[in-house]
């Protein structure tokens, strides 16, 4: 790692997000062009946050699978939306083998097109229904301002499709999808709090007639998008021809849905918690939760520091043994600071000497002498505040940020360092084109109380939520 202080969130955030995902080794840059390697840091947080989706995914009753990364060009220009949405963003493949490809192969932006044109042949009657698929697959798409997690030529993610007999369970998985498996674990888990709400027309996924997204405040007050749940309607049913024949026997086009979270979420997570000292990392998502750093290479000292990751893994807990004697102590203890880890037990001789050890909680940055009998019992009591207190301090931040709002003019001063919430009346008709000139957007279209919007409702009378978005 590179030694000194990181840049402090206030002198410049985007240099301290790009030196906290270098110096933490989350992540590095590829060498393609907007490619970007994940490293064992970054990955664990990844692997822990796609093991808390996939179990809350498969609770919803999907099923994983895979599916081709090469897709046809043909298949992406059946739906004529989609295909004019993703274009800028496709990668073709035109060669293979040595020879011009008679079709040319899209490598795979988002595999509506692909798993659709498998629906159609997999489904043939109500009984088929509902086909709940989710894929965990990589995705490409050419960004022209890459950024490490946030914006990749190349990412992770999981993708959802599914098949419903009718719209109103094609709604009703799209929100539960909302809900149970993204807001809950945002919320649950990545202790981050999100506004839940639906797209306008102009920021609705290519192909939906209806986008709900899950909308994160970060540590500069921009918004991040952090996961979408897509109506599709019959736009993709009738253009592959997915129909079922109903107990009447009669033969209609099925209802779909299409979600997804990507590794955009470990980016959320460091600019949603992160100081100016690194990561601060919840629990639940932490590759280690405890690291038990010995100080100097003493038989007393390597023994305390063993029993003690033999007890705390005994009681639950991922824990690392740090006994790099080598380097420095300074230099090893602003590294884990580094990687946000939750908890560190410093291990030395003088307090070894005196029974105790150094116990540091890693969010709240404090240091308490605690005996070695107390260790098991002091780290179980951190565990236990960490998420709660990291989701109340962001959740915080962002009411303190969240301003309501009467005149667009309003909007555009409150929208510039936080969010602002209008209602849709007062932006008028070309309220986006007026905002999209300070380069704010809707975020997301809410009731007034903050709550999901219904079919019934007018969109006139919503509330909207503007901000600056990454």
């Amino acid at each position: 790692m590179t030694k000194g202080a990181i840049v402090t969130r206030a002198e410049d955030f985007p240099r301290w997000y790009q030196e906290v995902v270098a110096r933490a080794e989350l992540a590095d840059n590829g060498p393609a062009r907007g490619s970007m390697v994940i490293r064992p840091w970054g990955y664990g947080i990844w692997e822990l946050m796609q093991a808390e989706l996939d179990r809350r995914i498969k609770e919803a009753g999907a099923e994983n699978a895979y599916f081709p990364l090469l897709i046809p060009e043909s298949f992406l220009h059946l739906e004529a939306e989609h295909v004019e949405g993703f274009s800028p963003e496709l990668a073709v493949v035109t060669h293979g083998g040595g020879k011009e490809l008679e079709e040319p192969l899209v490598v795979r932006p988002t595999s509506e097109t692909m798993i659709n044109t498998l629906f159609a042949k997999w489904i043939q009657s109500h009984r088929d229904l509902p086909m709940l698929i989710n894929q965990w697959a990589n995705v490409v798409r050419w960004e022209l301002r890459p950024r490490l997690f946030l914006r990749t030529s190349e990412f992770l993610w999981q993708e959802g499709h599914t098949a419903h007999a009718t719209e109103a369970e094609a709604r009703a998985y799209a929100l539960r999808i909302l809900g149970d498996v993204y807001q809950s674990t945002m919320v649950g888990v990545a202790s981050l709090p999100v506004l839940v709400g639906h797209k306008t027309p102009r920021e609705r996924f290519a192909g939906a007639v209806q986008t709900w997204t899950c909308e994160g405040m970060m540590g500069d007050g921009k918004a991040l998008q952090m996961g979408t749940s897509h109506e599709l309607g019959q736009n993709f049913s009738k253009a592959f021809g997915i129909t079922f024949t109903n107990n009447e026997g009669t033969t209609e086009h099925v209802w779909q849905t299409s979600w997804g979270v990507s590794t955009r979420l470990v980016g959320a997570l460091v600019m949603g918690h992160g100081d100016d000292f690194g990561l601060r990392l919840p629990p639940a998502l932490a590759p280690a939760q405890v690291v038990v750093l010995m100080i100097k290479e003493e038989e007393a000292v390597r023994a305390a520091g063993e029993a003690l990751v033999a007890e705390l893994r005994a009681a639950g807990h991922r824990v690392r043994l740090d006994d790099r004697t080598e380097t420095s102590f300074g230099r090893r203890s602003v590294d884990w600071e580094l990687k946000g880890v939750p908890v560190r037990v410093e291990v030395g001789p003088r307090d070894l000497a005196d029974g105790n050890v150094t116990v540091v909680t890693r969010h709240r940055r404090e240091k308490k002498n605690v005996p070695l009998a107390g260790v098991v019992p002091e780290v179980a009591s951190i565990m236990a505040t960490v998420g709660p207190e990291l989701l109340a301090e962001a959740t915080a931040a962002r009411e303190a940020r969240l301003v309501a709002v009467a005149t667009l003019q309003e909007a555009v001063e409150a929208g510039t360092v936080g969010f602002a919430r209008i209602p849709m009346m007062a932006l008028g008709q070309d309220g986006e084109d007026r905002l999209a000139a300070h380069a704010l957007t809707i975020r997301c279209l809410q009731r007034p109380d903050g709550s999901l919007a219904e079919p019934d409702d007018l969109e006139a009378d919503l509330v909207a939520v503007v901000g600056r978005s990454y």
